[in-house]
Formats: C-alpha cells, sequence, structure tokens
C-alpha cells in the first residue's frame, strides 16, 4: 500500500511537471516588442508595436491594449496618461490565441517650470499644530493635523489665528489631509484605512469610510467632480464623491521619472499643487496626465518661523478665492504665509 502511494505521487508530480513545462512552451512562443529605450518612452513619442515570434508561428492577426485601452501602433501617447501603465497584446494564429503581458513607462515630455513667490501678508498659526490639510471654504480656514493622541480638526480666523471650532480625534488615529466638498469635511488618517466625513459648518461627524487599493492616506483635494486622493507614492486616487470609491488614479511623472511621496493637495485654477513630504517645494501637477508641470520653492519660509527644537517640514497649502491668493505653513510653525507665484524665467 504504501508503494502504491508513493508511485501515485511520483506519477501525479510528473504530470505537474508536464503541464507546467507546456504552459511555459506556450507562454515562450510571442513577447511584444516596443520603441520604448528600457521601458521609457516620452508622451511626445507615437508607440511603436511589433510582436517577437519565438517560433515562427503562422500569425493570423493581433490586438493591443495600453491601460485596458485598445490601440494600434503608431498610437499617439501625448494625451496618456504617464507612468508605469500596462501593455497587452492577444495574438490569434493556427485557430487559437495567447495573451501576452508587458509594460511601459510613460514620462513627461517638458521639463518643469521653476517657480517662486512673494509674500504679501503673515498671519499667527498655532506652533502646536502638526499641520496636515489645509483648506478655505466660506471664508473660514479648516485646518487637519497629526500624530497620536494630538490629532484634530479645526475652523480658524486665519486672520487671526483664533480656533473657532476644534474636533480632536480619538487617540488611535493619526490624522492627515482633508478638503471641504458641497458643505462637507473628508478627513483622512494614516495607517488606519480610514477617513471621515463632517458636516462643514458644525463639525459633526456623519460618517466614516474605508480606503480601497491605496493603503495609506495622506492628502486630499478636489474639483468639480471629484476627490483626489495620494497615499505616499506617486499615486494621486480619483474618489468618486457618493461612494468615495477609487475609481482610477494618476501617477506623477517628470521627464525623469516618477515622483513619490505626494502630500498635503490643493487644487488651484484647474491643477493640482501638491507638497512632497520633507520637502521645501511645491510640485504643480496637471490633473489629466499626472505631469509635474511646475515647482515652487519654499525654502526660505522655515528660516522666516521661530525656531525650537519641534520645529518640521513645510505642509499645508490652501488657495483662498476671496483674496484670490495662495496660504502655506508648515508642521509646528507659528506663521501662516499668504503668498503670490512669480514665474522664474
Amino acid at each position: 500500500m504504501k508503494l502504491l502511494k508513493q508511485l501515485n505521487i511520483i506519477l501525479l508530480l510528473a504530470a505537474l511537471t508536464s503541464c507546467g513545462s507546456k504552459s511555459d512552451e506556450k507562454k515562450a512562443l510571442f513577447s511584444i516588442k516596443t520603441n520604448a529605450v528600457k521601458g521609457n518612452i516620452s508622451n511626445a513619442s507615437a508607440l511603436e508595436l511589433d510582436i517577437i515570434n519565438k517560433k515562427n508561428e503562422v500569425i493570423d492577426s493581433v490586438s493591443y491594449t495600453l491601460d485596458g485601452k485598445s490601440i494600434s501602433t503608431g498610437y499617439d501617447l501625448n494625451a496618456h496618461k504617464l507612468g508605469k501603465q500596462p501593455l497587452q497584446a492577444q495574438v490569434y494564429f493556427n485557430g487559437t490565441s495567447q495573451t501576452v503581458q508587458s509594460s511601459i513607462t510613460i514620462l513627461s515630455a517638458t521639463t518643469p517650470k521653476v517657480f517662486q513667490f512673494k509674500i504679501i501678508n503673515e498671519y499667527p498659526h498655532d506652533i502646536t499644530s502638526y499641520t496636515q490639510g489645509l483648506e478655505f471654504h466660506n471664508g473660514i480656514l479648516y485646518e487637519s493635523t497629526g500624530q497620536y493622541k494630538a490629532s484634530k480638526l479645526r475652523q480658524i480666523n486665519y486672520k487671526t489665528g483664533e480656533v473657532l471650532k476644534n474636533i480632536d480625534l480619538a487617540d488611535a488615529y493619526f490624522g492627515e489631509g482633508l478638503t471641504v466638498f458641497k458643505d462637507k469635511v473628508y478627513q483622512l488618517t494614516w495607517q488606519k484605512g480610514t477617513g471621515f466625513v463632517y458636516d462643514a459648518a458644525s463639525l459633526e461627524k456623519l460618517s466614516s469610510f474605508k480606503y480601497g487599493k491605496s493603503k495609506e492616506g495622506w492628502g486630499l483635494t478636489h474639483n468639480d467632480t471629484h476627490i483626489y486622493k495620494s497615499d505616499g507614492t506617486e499615486n494621486i486616487w480619483l474618489l468618486d464623491p457618493e461612494t468615495l470609491a477609487e475609481t482610477s488614479k494618476i501617477q506623477a511623472y517628470t521627464h525623469k521619472g516618477k515622483i513619490t511621496e505626494i502630500n498635503e493637495m490643493e487644487w488651484i485654477n484647474g491643477k493640482i499643487y501638491a507638497n512632497r513630504y520633507q520637502k521645501n517645494g511645491v510640485a504643480i501637477i496637471n490633473p489629466k496626465n499626472g505631469a509635474i508641470e511646475g515647482v515652487i520653492d519654499f525654502t526660505p519660509l522655515k528660516g522666516k518661523v521661530t525656531q525650537h527644537d519641534k520645529l518640521d517640514v513645510l505642509n499645508g497649502i490652501a488657495y483662498n478665492p476671496d483674496t484670490k491668493t495662495i496660504f502655506v505653513t508648515g508642521k509646528y510653525w507659528d506663521k501662516l504665509f499668504e503668498v503670490e507665484i512669480i514665474t522664474q524665467e
């Protein structure tokens, strides 16, 4: 009986090995050839596609998709999203077909512009606030702060620094970015995979929501149709404002590669302005394709606030539609700066 069992195991292993070999042989029939150099290609280029036919099979036809979109060889990448994109070919031959997988990384064709700034006004800011999110709504500044056992959601009179309303998060949550959309405040937490929804006027908590593929919560902003969420990577996720489900994403890229640690964000004149964690600059991102179109260097600001042991990085950017100006601050900064952006020629 023991010998019979051993024989059955040997036969089973042989069958599995045989099946694997046939599968591997089939997988090796074709591969995708592109004009991408080391997998990278500019969005100013047209994507040229071909099939490497390793066994000289008689191919009837080939269909291609890029990030799920049907394309043909010579596809113009100008309107496509940047970043690493899945490429697939369906090869039809000898009455059957085979799916071939690959990927390309689409880079921006242009170098980001560099912008400087001019300080218009300085206002008081709570030096104990570990600023994560900042946004104006109906003339009031909303701020989300971080750190365990110290995270808050606030309404602030930005001119005086007076806290008009304050909500403390439970000790288990580390507060992150926020945005105010259709009279509701949406606030992220860092690693719990949970966000909260509040009434914008009263700050009464209305509900909570879970994240999808984005593992962490970093920054939020919105336009008229979607909420945008960063998660600490190059990914910026588009959320359905009704369900808060992640419907799609863009990836932040320059002409050289990806930009990670996208943090606090603000929608300004059709672009996403985004802090990068531990950086002194703000990236200006095209929300259609993820291209970094500009960078604002805010390095001098940190030296203009009270210097102390807990002083941390630049973080917090808000656009005031009443003044049509931008406001920035940082973690444990005692000043809020109203600035004007200047083009660097």
